[in-house]
């Protein structure tokens, strides 16, 4: 089942962050869409609802990033757009990473899809005139 939400502004993806992880126990969250879609901004929202006080930016040239909430709880954020394969994310232990219990936040996950399970939130995000669409699956 595709639930689909518009988003009009950025106040709405911060709302609508804590309403995904408020609702779905997912702690591993794949975000696709084009670029400049907004999944670096939502997965900001995301770490902003979970308390995370350092700068979020995306990891496209380290891959991943790694923060910590106010709890001391790790979170992952991944950018796989510059990986030519599958097996660049296992060198880089993604597998590990995904069983660790954590949050883990995926920028184009597409690749790494072999790796994913059933307890996986897909989200999509599309622009469309003047709105986002997020898709969540």
């Amino acid at each position: 089942m595709n639930k689909k939400i518009d988003i009009f502004s950025e106040k709405e993806l911060f709302k609508l962050s804590s309403l995904i992880l408020t609702n779905y126990s997912n702690r591993i969250i794949a975000i696709s869409g084009d670029l400049g879609t907004g999944k670096t901004t939502l997965i900001k929202n995301f770490c902003l609802q979970l308390r995370v006080n350092e700068i979020v930016s995306s990891p496209t040239f380290p891959i991943i990033n790694e923060y910590l909430s106010e709890d001391g709880e790790k979170i992952f954020h991944f950018d796989f757009y510059r990986l030519n394969s599958i097996q660049e994310a296992l060198d880089i232990g993604t597998d590990s990473y995904l069983n660790s219990g954590c949050y883990c936040f995926i920028e184009w996950p597409e690749l790494i899809i072999p790796l994913l399970d059933e307890n996986v939130l897909f989200l999509n995000l599309k622009l469309e005139s003047k709105k986002r669409v997020l898709t969540i699956k």
